[in-house]
């Protein structure tokens, strides 16, 4: 990534390769900085406006050289759409994009400057222009790898500028914010046949050695003797070996004790139930939940939060063999309640049942999971919005609003007890699924049963986990969705705020 700064001065006197200006729509015609930038080109950019038919709609951009009238090589435009109501979630792509045009570009220098953001989305907007930039290219030959020549990214945040020590704070949070997307992403982007859940622990134990973090990571023999019998009941239809990840971050006189609970799922064929050819396709994205938790938790560490954080991942791939878990089983859990297997597709509860009630036994404050779980999920919200199911009022609101505050969008969701019948199980404590209908609620219904009394809010991430379009700060793959969210909660939390 790019050396990101701020500057007081003026955007336009600045010599860079190109320069990036942010423009909402019912602002546009009288945007002080966009008159400037028209007048010091002799109203070539106004004309060229007029020509693309740019009207600073969300998502529309235009670009064009500066022929030497002003210090910038080239000066472009984003369009960020109305000015009321623009939040976090609309910085980040509309920064990502500004970033990513001047990538695509070729630019080694970039600034990007606005005049009507307001001065509290410093930290988003910056978020968004580093992770506009991410790019997973390890795997393509030298021929289609175009390296980044971007080096330097100015902010000009103008009038709407905070205070100094306060846009500096913001700018490390938004590096570290971005850091841990990144990593989050990378692991989702991995191919299945090389992040196996060895590769995942490997990965943990080398960001617990540069985070200060302590690290258990749990073999077979070890989650037998726990009696996660759910977990490994996944597990072994697999010639992987599973492994539970357990992260810890305890600094002294911690504010609160939090569980982050990942789904790490490598790779999710459906088991016996096998899943089709293209519901397999994505399936490398089943670990998405554990790459958010395992990565949150290093960049909490990274910023020294005062609040102890777990996180766990139950690692393991779902595979159909002749030693795969059947339909029909009944096995027992760590927590001893008995479950009938109906659908062996039905994984991810299983893995997180057993995680959880591990978390359990460390006496948190309040525990939260993330799990690519449900397709009905996805129907329900699309592919954009995350659903949250909680057993706590407080606990519900507080990670809304932290999940708003940090630009991710996310739904809450009720857990009807009429819908709890569907688990209902004529030789077990219950199924492991229930109907067709509202199954993203009886997959939370089923995860409740395992919680008990303890604060606990379960999201579901199937939607916003990956994405098969560029979405401004967000290119084609893994996401790295929920790593902001829990972050911000985590600051919160630490302020006494949550």
């Amino acid at each position: 990534m790019p050396e990101l700064s701020l500057s007081a001065g003026n955007p336009l006197e600045t010599a860079v390769d190109i320069l990036v200006l942010l423009c909402s729509e019912d602002q546009f015609a009288e945007d002080p900085l966009i008159r400037a930038a028209d007048a010091s080109l002799g109203g070539a950019l106004r004309q060229a406006a007029a020509d693309e038919r740019f009207r600073a709609k969300s998502g529309q951009t235009l670009a064009l050289h500066t022929l030497g009238r002003m210090p910038a090589a080239r000066l472009a435009l984003v369009g960020c759409g109305p000015s009321a109501g623009f939040a976090a979630r609309d910085a980040r792509p509309a920064a990502g994009r500004a970033a990513r045009l001047a990538a695509t570009a070729g630019a080694r220098s970039a600034a990007v400057a606005w005049s009507f953001v307001p001065a509290a989305l410093l930290q988003p907007l910056a978020e968004g222009a580093l992770l506009g930039l991410y790019r997973f290219d390890k795997y393509l030959t030298s021929d289609r790898k175009t390296p980044l020549a971007l080096t330097a990214l100015t902010l000009f945040p103008g009038a709407s500028k905070l205070p100094d020590d306060e846009a500096e704070a913001a700018l490390a949070r938004a590096r570290n914010t971005a850091r841990a997307v990144a990593r989050a992403r990378d692991l989702v982007n991995e191919p299945a046949g090389q992040l196996t859940p060895t590769r995942l622990a490997t990965e943990a134990e080398r960001w617990a050695s540069e985070n200060g973090l302590a690290i258990e990571v749990l073999d077979r023999a070890a989650c037998q003797k726990l009696g996660m019998g759910l977990f490994l009941a996944v597990a072994q239809g697999s010639v992987e070996p599973p492994r539970f990840i357990h992260l810890a971050w305890a600094p002294p006189s911690p504010r609160r004790r939090v569980v982050l609970v990942g789904k790490g799922v490598t790779f999710d064929s459906g088991g016996l139930s096998l899943k089709t050819n293209d519901g397999m396709l994505d399936m490398k994205t089943d670990m998405a939940g554990a790459a958010a938790v395992l990565a949150a938790i290093a960049a909490a560490a990274a910023e020294r939060l005062p609040v102890e954080v777990h996180a766990l991942a139950a690692c393991t791939e779902n595979m159909p063999s002749g030693s795969s878990y059947k339909l029909g089983d009944v096995l027992t859990s760590m927590a001893g309640k008995t479950v009938e297997i109906t659908n062996t597709d039905a994984e991810g509860r299983l893995t997180l049942a057993d995680a959880i009630t591990f978390g359990l036994a460390l006496q948190p404050d309040l525990l939260i999971d993330f799990a690519t779980l449900t397709g009905a999920c996805v129907v329900a919200l699309g592919p954009h919005t995350a659903g949250v199911m909680s057993n706590d009022e407080p606990l519900a609101a507080a990670f809304l609003s932290a999940a708003s505050a940090a630009g991710e969008d996310v739904w809450r969701l009720p857990l009807p007890p009429r819908l709890a019948d569907q688990l209902k199980s004529e030789v077990a404590d219950m199924k492991n699924t229930g109907e067709r209908w509202g199954g993203a609620l009886t997959a939370g219904l089923f995860l409740k049963e395992f919680v008990g009394t303890t604060p606990w809010a379960h999201v579901d991430i199937a939607g916003p986990a990956s994405t098969d379009k560029e979405l401004g700060h967000v290119g084609k793959g893994g996401t790295g969705f929920a790593v902001a969210a829990i972050l911000e909660f985590l600051r919160r939390t630490a302020a006494g705020l949550s």
